[in-house]
């Protein structure tokens, strides 16, 4: 039974950069962080990184939830991501949108004013 989003990962050939670009992206340090793994908790959810697999747009396409799709985009650009997906509204107040990390991963979000993290168990 799938309970729902848990970790989200990222390849990243380049551990230790994509370490630091990540921090500066979710505001903390790696709360595990090994040659093999690093990993952050993001609202507790997981989002992490290994230094193997082949980083790419195509892959698993996970929405990391935001406050504000728009202001997302903006300093997604600005930590040095490319755009993919433009903020679209999706209907009913829901917004979606992707850049393309510095490592070339597909970062996915969400603006979801339905969202409730009291459900996350």
């Amino acid at each position: 039974m799938i309970l729902g989003l848990r970790t989200v990962i990222y390849p990243a050939p380049d551990l230790a950069a994509a370490a630091q670009w990540y921090a500066r992206l979710v505001g903390q340090a790696p709360y595990f962080d090994q040659p093999f793994y690093v990993g952050f908790n993001v609202g507790g959810f997981e989002l992490g990184l290994v230094p193997d697999g082949e980083p790419g747009s195509a892959g698993p396409q996970a929405l990391w939830g935001v406050r504000d799709a728009a202001a997302a985009w903006t300093r997604l650009l600005e930590l040095g991501a490319t755009p993919l997906e433009p903020v679209k509204d999706v209907g009913d107040g829901i917004k979606v949108a992707a850049v393309v990390d510095p490592f070339g991963n597909r970062f996915g979000f969400i603006e979801n004013p339905h969202f409730d993290p009291a459900r996350v168990g």
